[in-house]
């Protein structure tokens, strides 16, 4: 992606009621080397489990095809030539919206049977030059796909809904065609008035909320809203661990002090590195917000300062864990797990000098080693949260 403008992906769902799985299925995947993002919003025919596994089956095939193949388009024919329809209902096992991403901005949307995208720039939608491709073979005669190509700006934003979002309320005296897209519209652009910078997240929820409204609460289908922001990168620097050499530690507590962006140091040695360099001393915040962790500590031009690697266990636990349903709550690793996913451009500077402590046998083998505990944070941010991570070594 251009160093001047980020992607933030989020996707909001609710259940139809009385189902315990949700039909509609989101996935993405950022190809990293290619510099492209692929995200996928797939709708099974049904609810429930059902609906779920022919949502997964197709989101699936669509992006471990796309993984080798960027004609998005025969992606999207391949797809619907191989996935079989429904002999009661002669439809589709389910319907797709697909969102292609480079590097320099460029965007591409195949829909097929999905409710149209929404692209914003600023508070007005523009639809980009549509191109019909008119599927062939019995099984899918007569079916149409839908492909958009257009350049992305910053501040742009895509949002994209299963039928669930537009058809909410349908059959009611206030909505008796269903909510439709361009209240969607309508409403989408008054959240952006109000916080010009809303999140993709908050906008999203704000939709299925709202969608979710309409149906009284209690949706009659599955609801999803997936929501692309084009924007200013929010970056943040993590110090864990001292320098293996004593020597580098005064070009450490540089980099960390030159970062522009939201800065958090973890480890007690690490800290008094940074105390000593910046002659700056150590505050400890009293206070125990979570039993299991030493408290915070603050040092001036520090946004954040904890213990290191049993926060670093548990801010790794909390994201392996994290889905839209989590409350994070005010303690050490709930702190970084915001700053985390609240920043893009995420740099990790791992210090490779071993505290012996940690490799003392009679401690839980919860301690690990630093270096494992933050490649596997590393691996969680960028593949389930689609996080730019900088890991470096001192």
């Amino acid at each position: 992606m251009q160093e001047d403008f980020y992607i933030e992906v989020e996707c909001q769902q609710r259940n139809q009621h009385g189902q315990s799985i949700c039909g509609d299925v989101f996935m993405s995947r950022k190809l990293k080397d290619e510099g492209r993002t692929i995200l996928v919003l797939s709708d099974g025919l049904g609810s429930g489990v059902k609906a779920n596994v022919l949502g997964t089956l197709t989101a699936s095939m669509i992006l471990n095809y796309m993984k080798v193949n960027k004609d998005i388009r025969k992606a999207a024919e391949v797809i619907m030539k191989t996935l079989p329809v429904c002999s009661k209902r002669k439809a589709s096992y389910s319907t797709f919206t697909i969102v292609e991403i480079e590097c320099d901005g460029e965007t591409r949307i195949i829909c097929y049977d999905n409710p149209d995208c929404l692209i914003l720039r600023g508070l007005e939608s523009f639809i980009p030059e549509c191109e019909e491709l008119h599927l062939e073979g019995e099984a899918n005669k007569g079916k149409i796909l839908f492909s958009y190509r257009f350049k992305a700006q910053k501040e742009d934003r895509i949002v994209f809904c299963s039928d669930g979002v537009t058809n909410s309320g349908m059959g009611s005296h206030r909505l008796p065609f269903g909510w439709g897209m361009d209240n969607v519209h309508q409403f989408a652009s008054s959240l952006i008035r109000k916080q010009p910078f809303i999140s993709a997240r908050h906008l999203g929820n704000g939709i299925v909320e709202r969608a979710c409204a309409n149906y009284g609460n209690q949706p009659k289908d599955d609801t999803s809203c997936a929501v692309l922001y084009y924007r200013e990168p929010r970056n943040l620097m993590i110090s864990t661990g001292p320098p293996y050499e004593k020597s580098k530690d005064a070009k450490l507590v540089k980099q960390l002090s030159e970062f522009e962006g939201c800065k958090i140091v973890c480890g007690g040695t690490t800290a008094g590195i940074i105390s000593r360099e910046l002659q700056k001393p150590i505050k400890v915040d009293l206070d125990i917000s979570d039993s299991e962790l030493p408290p915070v500590s603050y040092i001036e031009g520090i946004d954040l300062v904890t213990e290191g690697i049993l926060t670093l266990g548990k801010v790794y636990r909390i994201l392996k864990n994290y889905n839209q349903n989590t409350s994070l709550r005010n303690g050490p690793a709930d702190r970084i797990v915001k700053l985390l996913l609240e920043s893009d451009k995420i740099f990790i500077i791992n210090g490779t000098k071993i505290n012996v402590a940690h490799q003392d046998p009679k401690l839980p083998v919860e301690l690990e080693i630093r270096r494992t505990v933050v490649k596997n944070i590393v691996g969680l941010l960028e593949e389930k949260f689609l996080k730019e991570v900088d890991l470096s070594y001192i």
